[in-house]
């Protein structure tokens, strides 16, 4: 057994699901500000989006990462109802955020055709 002794499970599927959340915020980091302009609401703190588009690589391996031992673990301790939910809804947002990344490009051009 890989997860043994007072490992959480409940913690482990917390960290998870707070680390695809955070995949899903810096993947959008470029598609969310052409949609805020899109709205109207643009200015100069536009501009911290690109020091947030530099860790996006890092952010969604350290979310895949957390994901891995997550479900390694759950699996290994036997995953109750309630814990699957929260642990698949995870893995859904990291699966999200790793589609913006690499659709970024055609998002983007869509969105800028609406403009």
């Amino acid at each position: 057994m890989l997860f043994r002794g007072s490992m959480n499970l409940k913690g482990l599927i917390g960290t998870s699901f707070g680390s695809s959340a955070a995949a899903l915020g810096v993947a959008t980091c470029c598609v969310l500000p052409m949609t805020m302009m899109l709205l109207g609401l643009g200015g100069s703190w536009i501009a911290i989006f690109g020091k947030v588009a530099a860790a996006s690589y890092y952010v969604l391996i350290v979310s895949g990462i957390f994901l891995l031992i997550g479900w390694v673990a759950a699996v290994q301790r036997g995953l109750p109802a309630s814990q699957k939910w929260w642990l698949g809804l995870s893995t859904a947002l990291a699966a999200i955020a790793w589609a913006i990344v690499f659709y970024e490009t055609p998002i983007n051009d869509y969105l800028i055709t609406l403009m």
